[in-house]
């Protein structure tokens, strides 16, 4: 992969929506160089897609869970974790799957609507696959940074009660 196209997969992944123009001339390339390198980027699955990072607890009214799950499994001989783990991430509660080293085989991110539909999705789903040996679930309480973006910035106040005896 020649070093224009990795500092153009550096600059989509920071902001998907750069148009092409600012790109060209920030490579010092031309607009439709920068279109061609997209295209064969994408055809090779270097690019995957475009999403956009929702900081969800400004959105009112939305009430949602986010769980990471380390999950201990059995894996199976001739294709080791990718089998269990292709199992794991095709349901759709399941966001992300990574194979970790450790004392863990693979961390789970999960997302649902409620802490109970979380732990169905563990207890019914998850747990019952038979490779998987252990779980532990944690509940994700607040986000402050989140693919290099941080959320809150600039919220340094100390909102807690001064308590003196």
């Amino acid at each position: 992969m020649e070093q224009k196209e990795i500092e153009l997969l550096k600059l989509l992944e920071k902001n998907g929506r750069m148009d092409n123009d600012t790109i060209s001339k920030m490579l010092d390339v031309s607009s439709a160089e920068v279109d061609e390198m997209i295209k064969k980027l994408e055809k090779e699955h270097a690019i995957l897609g475009y999403s956009t990072l929702v900081d969800w607890s400004n959105v009112y009214e939305y009430e949602g869970v986010a769980a990471l799950i380390d999950v201990k499994v059995t894996p199976v001989r001739g294709v080791g974790f990718d089998k269990i783990a292709s199992r794991i991430y095709r349901f759709p509660e399941v966001k992300a799957v990574y194979l970790m080293s450790g004392a863990y085989d693979l961390s789970v991110s999960v997302e649902g609507k409620t802490m109970m539909e979380v732990s169905r999705f563990v207890s019914d789903k998850l747990s019952t696959l038979d490779t998987v040996l252990s779980t532990t679930t944690h509940f994700i309480l607040k986000k402050y940074k989140h693919d290099g973006i941080i959320f809150d910035e600039g919220d340094d106040d100390d909102k807690r009660i001064m308590v003196t005896p």
